[in-house]
């Protein structure tokens, strides 16, 4: 095997254990991702978790009486009285939420989760119609049934109108059918239940990161703003409109019931999963999963960096040590280290910038003697920023990301081809890396005398 060979293996196998180190960098990032993850649920101990609101339905219950009348084998008729505890439920022909979503910021240790608190003001109006009975019917007291994952968030007392009179939401509530609320509101004030009833609610309710709510009504409008300037849209429905600007958002959902599953999934039993329009509280460059991505593109940073090495090697004829390889090598992974260690103490573009230009500054300073000349480490520093920099756009813009991958493969593609364009592979295969420094001539045996 020829010397170019055995030390293109060297490099590779070099560039294997510089991979293992970004395996490992990469098991930190996900171990501090779990920290996070860990401390996100202990904020939702204390505070109160995502949240999902349901309802308000009418619900009526009454007791149906009616008499069975049975014949035995022998002519007998017997007749017996059964008794059923039943319950009516109506949906809302109209309901409208809208409100303001006030988000902030809870600690745990170093990490940050992000809260909010919805001035939420609903209202709507139900058609009551009378479930077809049989019998007589004892009519119950009449309510309306709602519910929130976490009863914890409520803060204050809300504020509930029902056709004008004043009512008390309470905790509980019966299952109907197979949704089972957590909250209701008694309709004591309401004097007759044929036709028409209207509601308003004020409600302030405190939640972790997601804010979800079930289209329940037959026409369904939700109006969020906030200052929040990263929002996720998520769930079954995505808003019709919606503004996202710098100094915050609104967005609007317009759902029908014949777009929605929610009313027959609220009547199955058991209870399907629920139709859903949510909103979450994200965070614009999350320094965990940047990070992650990041190390993806360590083996880019590794190879690119040797090729060059090994190009210029060839082609000045200066031999470098692998040694010298691999703390290279080292230097780039630790830049990822130093990325996911600063991003959580600064902002992620400000931690990229701190991470680069140290590993930079270092690499420069240590390449300037290890190629002999200030100017080539100065050259290779330049290499190494643009390549930081076409890095940070690939992670910072994720719907361009594949075509200025792709461009900048392309590019160093060609840098390489360029700068190889007169090397003679035979030549150099058959000779193998020669030093390109000025030997002292051997002297010549002296002659016999």
């Amino acid at each position: 095997m020829n010397k170019m060979l055995q030390k293109g293996a060297v490099i590779a196998a070099l560039a294997c254990v510089i991979l293992i180190a970004l395996y490992m960098v990469s098991g930190v990032i996900d171990d501090r991702q779990k920290y996070r993850d860990t401390a996100v649920q202990s904020i939702e101990a204390s505070y109160a978790g995502p949240q999902v609101l349901i309802g308000p339905v009418l619900v009526r219950p009454y007791v149906q009486t009616t008499e069975i009348t049975e014949t035995s084998d022998k002519g007998v008729k017997r007749t017996s009285v059964r008794k059923q505890e039943l319950s009516a439920t109506s949906f809302p022909r109209e309901l409208d939420m809208r409100g303001s979503l006030l988000p902030s910021e809870r600690r745990h240790g170093l990490y940050k989760v992000e809260v909010y608190e919805l001035q939420g003001h609903l209202k709507g109006e139900f058609d009551v119609v009378d479930p077809k009975t049989e019998g007589s019917v004892v009519w119950g007291e009449p309510y309306l049934a709602l519910s929130v994952t976490d009863v914890r968030g409520i803060i204050g007392t809300p504020r509930v109108m029902v056709n004008g009179v004043e009512e008390t939401m309470l905790q509980g509530a019966p299952a109907t059918t197979g949704w089972q609320p957590n909250l209701r509101i008694p309709l004591h004030g309401v004097s007759s239940m044929k036709g028409h009833l209207d509601f308003y609610l004020d409600l302030n309710l405190a939640g972790t990161e997601t804010l979800s709510m079930a289209p329940v009504g037959d026409a369904n409008r939700l109006e969020l703003r906030s200052v929040w300037r990263s929002p996720l849209f998520a769930g079954q429905f995505l808003p019709r409109t919606r503004d996202v600007a710098s100094d915050g958002f609104q967005a609007v959902w317009e759902v029908s019931s014949l777009a929605s599953g929610t009313q027959a999934q609220l009547e199955a039993n058991p209870v399907k999963p629920i139709d859903l329009m949510s909103v979450s509280l994200t965070t614009l460059l999350d320094p965990y999963s940047l990070s992650s991505r990041a190390t993806k593109y360590g083996i880019l940073f590794v190879v690119i960096t040797f090729g060059g090495f090994f190009i210029f090697e060839l082609i000045k004829q200066l031999p470098i040590h692998p040694v010298q390889y691999l703390l290279l090598g080292l230097g780039l992974a630790i830049f990822f280290l130093l990325l996911v260690s600063f991003s959580e103490r600064v902002a992620f573009g400000t931690a990229y910038l701190l991470a680069s230009a140290a590993c930079i500054v270092l690499l420069t300073f240590y390449l300037s003697y290890v190629l002999r000349s200030t100017t080539r480490g100065l050259g290779f520093g330049a290499m190494l920023t643009s390549l930081y920099a076409a890095i940070y756009g690939l992670l910072i813009s994720e719907d361009n990301a594949l075509v200025l991958g792709s461009l900048m493969l392309f590019c160093l593609l060609s840098a390489v081809m360029f700068a190889t364009r007169e090397v003679d592979w035979y030549r150099e295969a058959s000779e193998g890396l020669q030093v390109s420094q000025d030997r002292t001539p051997t002297a010549p045996p002296p002659h016999p005398s």
